[in-house]
């Protein structure tokens, strides 16, 4: 037990590390939104796929979400040939550790492992930064590698800088992001977009989800009704001794 409360509070403090200085945004998430989660694949697809893969996700999966085999092809398989193969892509990891300084890890699971309000944070966040290397950087991810695919969408922000007076009177510097130049989506449409995308990021690391959860509360209603004869059978058995 002391070894298991040890190991809890280290991953504690690191989730805490982690996280620190950084005010994550609630992700609306809504897995029983299908044309939410259709919206989201599109956007994974158009933008996320070139570079990440889901070698875990088979495209056949997004029947789930209400597409069939023919929308499936038509509009979202580019990089396979077949329903059932698995979201790979073609770049290679050594020439994208070159050009990005790591390569792309694989999205199956990560909003499983970064959680989705730090996605939806992390893909809202992305600001102008000349000094390094792609000419951008993040709130939620300092000094990263990816470069904003979706700015021409979201447009360009600047990380202000601006001095306030807390309530001890102290004064306190606190950073905040500015639209210096729209994008093609406004500053709500893409708001709404990312969630769509965190969605079905979300729904991707575990796409039967919402079935295990249905299959559950069968069971538990099932076990509920059960207590009520099992209770009178016992209490027939037991009447004698009792």
């Amino acid at each position: 037990m002391k070894k298991l409360a040890l190991m809890l509070a280290l991953l504690l403090s690191v989730a805490a590390q982690a996280n620190e200085g950084v005010q994550l945004d609630k992700a609306p998430i809504d897995l029983a939104n299908q044309a939410s989660l259709q919206r989201g694949a599109k956007v994974f697809v158009n933008y996320c796929l070139n570079c990440h893969s889901a070698s875990s996700m088979r495209y056949n999966r997004l029947k789930d979400i209400g597409l069939t085999d023919e929308q499936i092809k038509g509009n979202l398989m580019f990089a396979a040939e077949k329903v059932g193969e698995t979201m790979t892509v073609a770049m290679n990891k050594k020439e994208a550790k070159l050009w990005f300084g790591a390569a792309p890890p694989d999205l199956s699971v990560i909003a499983r492992s970064r959680t989705p309000d730090w996605l939806y944070t992390y893909l809202r966040g992305f600001y102008r930064d000349d000094t390094t290397s792609t000419g951008w950087n993040n709130v939620a991810f300092p000094n990263v590698g990816m470069p904003h695919v979706l700015h021409e969408l979201q447009g360009e922000q600047r990380l202000k800088s601006e001095e306030t007076v807390n309530a001890h009177g102290d004064k306190v510097e606190s950073h905040k992001l500015v639209l210096e130049k729209a994008g093609q989506l406004s500053s709500a449409e893409y708001d709404a977009m990312v969630a769509d995308l965190v969605n079905y990021l979300v729904f991707m690391g575990e796409p039967a989800r919402l079935t295990r959860m249905k299959i559950g509360l069968i069971a538990l209603l099932f076990l509920g009704l059960m207590f009520i004869p099992a209770y009178l059978l016992k209490k027939e058995f037991w009447k004698d001794v009792h």
